[in-house]
């Protein structure tokens, strides 16, 4: 029932990103990571958004909060407002060519990155540093192939 429904392929998916996550890497690779996290939620919003939503983002979030160990509910926040414009826009940014969805997706990115910073600033007194932002670049750059993949993963497990 569950890999009929595509509900496991798609849980799969979350997970993989988390791990992504928090996967360690080369020290002089870290601060060019990808945000594996937003990366699959954004295309999991565009290409299903009748099946992933707020709800989704949500809970995803927390999870990132929990394995981040950040203040509970700054990722959940901040993914919140970032599917705002996903889900309202989907049927546009589904039609956009691969380019063009790259810099939808990096400016989204951008945005994450921008509220959570100030919420760590906020709650924490986060300090600033030019590293922190590379991830949207970075994900904006791999943007592409992580659409690719997760489409012909999502056809081949019929996930809809």
């Amino acid at each position: 029932m569950w890999i009929k429904s595509g509900l496991l392929p798609l849980l799969l998916t979350y997970i993989i990103a988390l791990v992504l996550t928090v996967t360690p890497i080369p020290a002089m690779f870290e601060p060019w990571r990808p945000d594996w996290v937003s990366l699959v939620l954004i295309y999991w919003l565009i290409a299903i958004p009748h099946r992933v939503g707020f709800g989704t983002v949500l809970v995803i979030g927390l999870l990132t909060d929990i394995l981040m160990g950040t203040t509970f509910g700054i990722y959940a926040t901040a993914l919140v407002l970032v599917a705002y414009p996903a889900l309202r826009h989907f049927q546009r940014i589904r039609n956009y060519s691969l380019t063009q969805q790259l810099v939808i997706v990096g400016v989204l990115i951008l945005i994450k990155r921008v509220l959570v910073y100030e919420l760590e600033h906020v709650l924490n007194d986060a300090a600033f540093n030019w590293p922190y932002f590379y991830p949207v670049l970075s994900s904006a750059v791999i943007w592409p192939w992580v659409f690719l993949i997760m489409r012909k993963y999502r056809r081949r497990y019929l996930i809809r």
